[in-house]
């Protein structure tokens, strides 16, 4: 059976591979009737959810429902640009928001702050026109743990003071490579800033 293009990795492409992943996630309805993707989103409510809630089923990229995603870990959706869901995730949505909200508003009460402010200045820093990945670049010595980063084209997730090579199947330890002065992030940047408050995201422990 052909994989479906819904595996997410950290440039926010969609991918036709067999690996699952740990999350789920969702950008409306990108898919046609023949279960080909023909958008690289729908809304600007990008989310992380839980693979399983309440026992309830549903049949993948079935016709005119939302297209479903998957990832590798929290990381990788939180480098392509989906936050926690705050349906089946309330409490690691509320946990998220809160800190978003003390880096990236200058510390506004979270329930000042709807959810689609969060989400408009979320687009903004992760998706280009077209389907295209915004970065930004920075040193180094200013990564967070659970950032990544893109070199020579392949990501990179800065974890435990190392950079490790990410895959559909998971980590390896990053080749010896030249790090120069600034990287290119590919996390968007309030979300970089709340990793830099504290914030840690699952991550596929091949990782550990």
């Amino acid at each position: 059976m052909t994989p479906l293009q819904n595996r997410v990795d950290p440039q926010g492409r969609l991918n036709a591979v067999p690996e699952r992943g740990a999350w789920m996630g969702n950008r409306g309805i990108l898919h046609n009737d023949a279960g080909e993707v023909v958008a690289p989103w729908r809304h600007k409510a990008w989310v992380t959810c839980v693979l399983e809630y309440k026992g309830r089923r549903r049949q993948v990229f079935s016709p005119r429902r939302y297209s479903e995603l998957f990832f590798l870990d929290e990381a990788t959706a939180l480098s392509a640009g989906h936050r926690p869901c705050a349906f089946c995730r309330r409490e690691r949505f509320n946990e998220f928001k809160a800190l978003w909200c003390r880096a990236n508003m200058d510390g506004a009460p979270p329930s000042s702050v709807p959810a689609p402010i969060m989400d408009k200045r979320l687009h903004a820093e992760r998706a280009l026109r077209g389907g295209g990945k915004v970065t930004f670049v920075t040193k180094p010595k200013d990564l967070p743990a659970g950032a990544f980063i893109e070199l020579g084209g392949e990501a990179f997730l800065f974890w435990g003071g190392r950079f490790l090579k990410w895959s559909f199947s998971g980590y390896c330890p990053a080749p010896q490579f030249f790090l120069p002065r600034a990287v290119t992030v590919l996390t968007p940047a309030s979300i970089v800033a709340v990793l830099r408050l504290g914030f840690t995201p699952q991550v596929h422990e091949s990782a550990e």
